[in-house]
């Protein structure tokens, strides 16, 4: 059997990390690589605040090649949809006809998606769709994923919380409402250990800003020699 060679969409977050783990159980999947897309002038993960750096050693702990896409700051939609074109060629000339994403519940974010793989000859995958967010944080805790927030809301949740490993404890001091996965924007993560490593991602806890309404907790490479 010709298994279907798939290119994760990676975040850096739990979600993310999460769907890797899905679709490395599936028999019929191969997965072959991330991409993810970096802000350029800030070589970040837009939402998460991740340095590429840090992003390029996740990938290499996790055992897979990380495709960069570098995104011009401020962005057009012309200069988004010319770029993504390129990166769709690539794609389809490394014989790869299946791409995914972690998305939970957002119909309006997976239709987006959608629309702009239609009629290019690469098919989406959502493994992750549909799932109940308090059961999915159960499952991800209990199988030994481990992450912490990287970004959040402060007009949502404490920023105390930045930095906060995805434990019990956080979702214990989760205000009503929220999203047991931060599903709604109320926070973003960063993996760095669980099933889909191949060995942990060594990480500390930096400073906390605050910057363009979201807190970004810094989270470094930690560097710490052994022994």
């Amino acid at each position: 059997m010709t298994k279907k060679k798939v290119l994760l969409s990676w975040s850096s977050g739990k979600d993310s990390a999460w769907a890797l783990h899905r679709l490395r159980q599936d028999p019929a999947i191969e997965v072959v690589g991330l991409f993810t897309t970096l802000n350029q002038a800030f070589e970040r993960v837009a939402m998460h605040g991740v340095r590429k750096q840090l992003l390029t050693e996740q990938a290499a702990c996790v055992g897979l090649p990380l495709h960069c896409i570098d995104l011009p700051w401020p962005c057009s939609n012309e200069d988004y949809g010319r770029i993504m074109t390129g990166f769709i060629a690539e794609v389809l000339a490394m014989g790869i006809r299946h791409i995914a994403f972690g998305d939970l519940f957002l119909e309006d974010v997976r239709a987006y998606r959608e629309k702009q793989l239609a009629g290019t000859g690469i098919a989406p995958l959502f493994p992750l769709w549909g799932s109940d967010t308090r059961e999915l944080a159960q499952q991800m805790m209990a199988a030994g994923l481990k992450a912490r927030i990287c970004t959040l809301d402060p007009k949502k949740l404490d920023m105390s919380l930045g930095g906060h490993e995805f434990d019990e404890a956080l979702l214990a001091a989760l205000p009503d409402g929220v999203d047991p996965c931060g599903e709604n924007g109320e926070f973003h993560t960063l993996a760095f250990d669980g099933p889909m490593f191949l060995r942990p991602l060594a990480i500390r806890v930096g400073e906390t800003v605050v910057r363009d309404g979201f807190a970004f907790t810094k989270l470094l490479p930690d560097e710490t020699p052994e022994g």
